[in-house]
């Protein structure tokens, strides 16, 4: 059999290093720590919230419009809440709890 110069051979092989160890994780423990969970809970107020300031504005008649619909409250603030809240949520999952 020829052999490539350049090629090493398989015997020739560095030992491999040992494999590094993964982060022990206690059992019992939870995966989120208080803050997460405190925060997690504000970003879910705030959605509520934002949710609810976008209930009503309906007319009883629907020959008549309620131009109650095209408010701030429900045009701007509403959807800013929500949006807010969501924020909340993905830093509230993505925060490192202190040990």
């Amino acid at each position: 059999m020829f052999m490539d110069k350049n090629k090493k051979s398989f015997a020739a092989k560095k030992p491999a290093e040992p494999a590094k160890s993964a982060p022990t994780v206690k059992i019992g423990e939870f995966a989120f720590g208080k803050e997460n969970y405190r925060l997690m809970l504000i970003g879910l107020f705030f959605i509520t919230i934002g949710f609810l300031l976008m209930i009503g504005g309906g007319s009883d008649d629907p020959k008549v419009f309620n131009y109650e619909l095209f408010s701030f409250r429900r045009i701007t603030l509403a959807p800013i809440l929500i949006l807010a809240g969501y924020v909340i949520e993905i830093f509230a999952i993505m925060k490192k709890p202190k040990d």
